[in-house]
């Protein structure tokens, strides 16, 4: 099972990397199988430090920001309690890990962890349909340099529709600022290929 949420990982000058990731977990949430991209900022980190924390929260305006790299402001911070690593203020869950293995030897990396420590802020609000759509959004939005655009747009129609019937105000501003990642990228795109 994969639970979509955020990644925290330190940079080499100390500073805070905040990246969405979607973990493959068991059903008890005491192992976590991370994959991103050789290329990203927490692979990096990951291979560096070796330890992140990873947060289950319902604010998926900020999964959403973070994907798509317009995260205006940073969250509130607290220092993790087992590791060298910060927590989200406002996160439900957080879970610090410390990375066991790491296979490099394709494009996109597994990371095995062990969990040191796992903590508890606030109770999960729970998404609605509109948070469910955003949250399927901003993963297309981070995969348009491999999707056919025809596809992501009939996809991004279909969502629009949930986030008009369901979305609250703040929903419905974070899935219009990804539906203009995804048109400009999208048209980005196009004119680099003609």
């Amino acid at each position: 099972m994969i639970i979509e949420g955020l990644c925290t990982t330190l940079n080499p000058d100390e500073s805070v990397n905040i990246a969405p990731m979607g973990p493959v977990v068991n059903e008890e949430l005491t192992s976590f199988l991370f994959r991103p991209f050789q290329s990203s900022t927490t692979f990096q980190n990951l291979k560096k430090t070796g330890q992140g924390v990873f947060h289950v929260t319902d604010e998926v305006d900020m999964i959403a920001k973070t994907a798509i790299g317009q995260l205006e402001t940073q969250p509130e911070l607290l220092a993790a309690k087992e590791i060298q690593g910060k927590v989200i203020a406002t996160a439900c869950r957080w879970y610090e890990f410390e990375v066991v293995s790491i296979d490099d030897s394709q494009q996109r990396t597994e990371i095995t962890t062990e969990l040191k420590h796992v903590g508890h802020l606030r109770d999960y609000w729970g998404q609605n349909r509109a948070r469910n759509a955003i949250l399927e959004a901003a993963i297309l939005a981070t995969r348009l340099h491999i999707l056919d655009t025809k596809g992501v747009n009939k996809q991004i129609a279909s969502l629009k529709i949930i986030v008009e019937k369901t979305a609250n105000e703040k929903d419905a501003e974070t899935f219009s600022i990804i539906e203009r990642y995804i048109s400009d990228t999208i048209a980005s795109i196009k004119a680099n290929s003609s």
